[in-house]
């Protein structure tokens, strides 16, 4: 969400800035039409409010002249400006909303050091801050290697009789699945492992959050108005309430409407929960197998910081998401994402795409991304700056998957499968698994 102050401030930087924008036609012109209008019903408003205020004052001083003739064509003039007043403030609160809706489905600005680009053909291999490839790849686990032809993990599952699509799709339809046994085991152990990391070394708060969300929490983080069709509903009362697509949405709310002392920033939080998506325009996309379901777990991590902060807690961030797939010993890279392919609130976000051996591809675990005060401005979300006497400031937002647990159980089968049909248990799930060292398997 923009501030149309800044916008009529910097009207040239913002029209550079948002042609790096994928599909993005409007311009700072569009926009300060519309806040004109709305400007110059606020003059007019303000004018018929001092002449009403100064004919009232004039009505008085007939009275007192007895100049009754006077006094009555002033009353008049009055009633006639009582009548066009709550018409203009109708009109004002017309042309704010306008303002509002046109300013809400603008995406984010990004950052200079984003690449430009038209897909995800154009992202960009990240290699660290300050890193090179070599030293990016002497802290991930090597690509593994088979003497046999690896599987895919819906292949693996279903041979061992705990992967049931089939019972899903009679259940639900499409785009969901049954785990059963040992895979639900190991399902659940991820989710718990990643949760442990975060919390004891990482400095998360555990948050256990709602599930089903209100349009104004869906505003805050982006969600609405542009991607409502990606959605799920359900009425409540008079209104209706969304399934949470990501725990990005509740754990980011929770300090909307709110000013925070800067002594409590950076804030922290992460979450493992269920999610729910529609995958609105994925038709056709991973039909089989767990990549693109409409009900997954996923553990998020939310950060509040102020603008100083942000860009540094960014690379903390994703070290955080690498740390999981580093202690699973997965292969993976990060992508720096280009202008086309970045999400729609973000600034900056870095992908960290693992490496599928059944696929023989790198798929999507995990993003994270860097939103400065966007969300804020629509959260109405600030801090007072510690020892300053001036106004509280927007706070930045960033959110990053830590990570998809359905998606990271597809990268633990595939890539620890064994010739037998069995998977291996990475050494820091097994206290997870009851000692567990493998499943599945003749």
């Amino acid at each position: 969400m923009f501030d149309i102050k800044w916008i009529r401030a910097n009207p040239e930087a913002f029209d550079a800035a948002i042609s790096r924008r994928k599909g993005v036609s409007v311009r700072s012109s569009d926009l300060l039409a519309i806040d004109d209008k709305r400007r110059d019903i606020i003059v007019r408003l303000n004018e018929a409010q001092e002449k009403r205020n100064a004919l009232s004052k004039q009505i008085g001083q007939a009275k007192a002249q007895k100049d009754e003739a006077k006094a009555q064509q002033l009353m008049a003039e009055v009633a006639g400006l009582k009548e066009m007043i709550p018409q203009g403030e109708a009109e004002e609160r017309a042309i704010e909303l306008e303002l509002r809706n046109a300013l809400s489905v603008i995406p984010n600005l990004v950052f200079d050091d984003v690449p430009t680009g038209v897909d995800e053909n154009d992202n960009v291999e990240y290699f660290g801050r300050n890193g090179t490839a070599e030293t990016a790849a002497k802290a991930r686990a090597p690509k593994p290697s088979f003497s046999f032809a690896p599987k895919e993990h819906y292949q693996i599952g279903e041979a061992i009789g705990q992967m049931d699509f089939e019972t899903a799709a009679k259940l639900s339809g499409s785009r969901f699945v049954v785990l059963k046994g040992q895979v639900a085991r190991l399902e659940r152990a991820l989710g718990q492992f990643m949760l442990d990391l975060h919390t004891t070394e990482h400095g998360y708060t555990e948050v256990q959050p709602p599930l089903l969300v209100r349009d104004e929490a869906l505003f805050g983080t982006n969600q609405l108005p542009k991607f409502e069709e990606d959605l799920f509903f359900t009425p409540h009362g008079e209104g209706r309430l969304a399934l949470i697509p990501t725990a990005e949405v509740p754990l980011t709310n929770l300090v909307r409407e709110s000013i925070l002392g800067e002594e409590e920033l950076p804030l922290r939080l992460t979450a493992l929960t269920p999610c729910f998506r529609s995958e609105a325009g994925s038709a056709g996309r991973d039909t089989r197998g767990m990549l693109r379901q409409h009900q997954f777990n996923k553990v998020e991590m939310v950060s509040i910081t102020t603008p100083e902060t942000s860009v540094d807690e960014h690379e903390r961030m994703l070290g955080c998401a690498e740390a999981v797939l580093q202690k699973l010993g997965l292969h993976y890279r990060v992508m720096n994402l280009c202008t086309g392919d970045i999400g729609f609130g973000a600034k900056k976000t870095y992908d960290l795409e693992v490496w599928l051996p059944g696929q023989d591809t790198y798929r999507e675990i995990s993003s994270v991304s860097v939103c400065g005060d966007f969300q804020a401005r629509r959260m109405d979300a600030r801090y007072r700056p510690a020892g300053e006497k001036q106004a509280p400031r927007f706070v930045h937002t960033l959110n990053g998957s830590g990570t998809a647990v359905g998606r990271c159980l597809i990268a633990v089968m595939e890539n620890y499968q064994q010739e037998d049909g069995s998977v291996a248990i990475p050494e820091v799930l097994q206290p997870y698994m009851g000692g567990l060292t493998s499943i599945g398997g003749k």
